[in-house]
């Protein structure tokens, strides 16, 4: 691209879990490769995760949301109680942005899940799986949850869905809700892996990610039984920030904090069988691998808790409890599904010309 051409563009993803962080990845490379200059806003995990992946780039530190389960209550009630924070959270980043635009020029802005971070002076995109928000309480909840949040995506000049559009797609009705009320762009699936055949090192291999308490809640339930296994297992803790582990652990079970994505590639594409939450990003990737994964979701996540029904549903992974967890009921739950995946390659590289095209359209002068 000329000189001309080349837009600067400021992207923040929401600190809830790595997930957001991580399927912004191939989009900040998709941009990069475009010749724009991408500066990221994020703080934590996500801004530990997205440097390793960009060393160099910059990275504006911006708050995160702070968001926690709690061990009891469901995912409903502690956002009840968290919610006089996440409002507060929305209004910082709107001033943030406000303050940060006064002082810089960007081009476009790009908030993965941050309903706050627009800007009425520069081109918004919002992007989302979430059109319909499963709130685990009935129909006519998710509907009110659905007309709040589109109330929130409206502030943006668009929306992008990190999905396909037709009838053949990953999120279900959380990015296909029956009764719409705004007009997405499908960007197509997203994944930073590419599939590589690799030979099988690990019997399985335990990824865990996503906030605490449940992250570690998990970990020690599947670690109890670790031992007991005679072959090869690989765990990586979903842990960025911490860089050498200090769990001790026989010698045929391999310990990763954080592995960044080529490794990570590697050692998935090495695994037989992969035990991992059923959080959307994950999913993708499990997809774009074409992997086999038993899905554990967190507990009282009505959001992941229904994408693990709908995989198995659709015949794609199957999935057990937190409650009911051990890895021998993984292991079993593996041998007695038939899987299958009906995605291809072309379904991971469509969001590239998707976003090109919304990029120049969103930034003509």
């Amino acid at each position: 691209m000329n000189g001309e051409k080349n837009k600067r563009i400021l992207l923040a993803p929401l600190d809830w879990g790595l997930g957001h962080a991580t399927r912004c990845i191939p989009v900040v490379r998709s941009l990069q490769e475009n010749g724009h200059e991408v500066v990221l806003a994020a703080d934590g995990a996500a801004a530990a995760l997205l440097s390793s992946e960009f060393p160099g780039i910059e990275i504006k530190a911006l708050k995160g949301y702070g968001i926690r389960y709690s061990k009891n209550a469901s995912l409903f009630g502690s956002m009840l109680q968290q919610l006089p924070g996440i409002l507060k959270s929305i209004r910082y980043e709107q001033q943030w942005l406000s303050e940060l635009l006064q002082k810089e020029q960007f081009h476009l802005i790009i908030s993965d899940n941050r309903p706050g971070f627009y800007s009425k002076h520069v081109p918004s995109v919002y992007i989302t799986h979430q059109l319909l928000i499963n709130s685990g309480k009935g129909k006519w909840l998710n509907r009110l949850l659905q007309k709040l949040h589109s109330r929130y995506m409206k502030n943006f000049h668009e929306v992008w869905v990190p999905d396909l559009e037709g009838s053949q797609n990953l999120a279900g009705e959380l990015a296909h809700p029956a009764k719409p009320l705004l007009h997405p762009v499908y960007l197509g699936l997203l994944s930073r892996m590419q599939p590589t055949v690799s030979e099988i090192k690990y019997s399985q291999m335990i990824l865990l990610s996503g906030p605490e308490p449940q992250r570690t809640i998990l970990e020690e339930k599947l670690i109890e039984q670790l031992s007991s296994l005679t072959k090869p297992v690989i765990l990586v803790r979903g842990l960025p920030q911490k860089e050498n582990s200090t769990l001790q652990l026989p010698a045929h079970i391999t310990v990763h904090n954080h592995l960044p994505a080529a490794a990570l590639q590697e050692a998935m594409c090495s695994s037989q069988l992969i035990i991992c939450r059923s959080g959307y990003t994950t999913l993708m990737d499990l997809i774009r691998l074409k992997k086999k994964a038993v899905l554990i979701p967190t507990p009282g996540q009505p959001e992941q808790e229904y994408l693990a029904t709908y995989m198995q549903q659709q015949q794609l992974f199957p999935f057990i409890s937190q409650a009911d967890v051990s890895m021998q009921k993984a292991i079993t739950a593996a041998e007695d599904f038939s899987y299958r995946n009906p995605f291809t390659d072309v379904d991971f590289e469509l969001y590239k010309e998707v976003i090109n095209k919304q990029v120049e359209l969103l930034t003509e002068v």
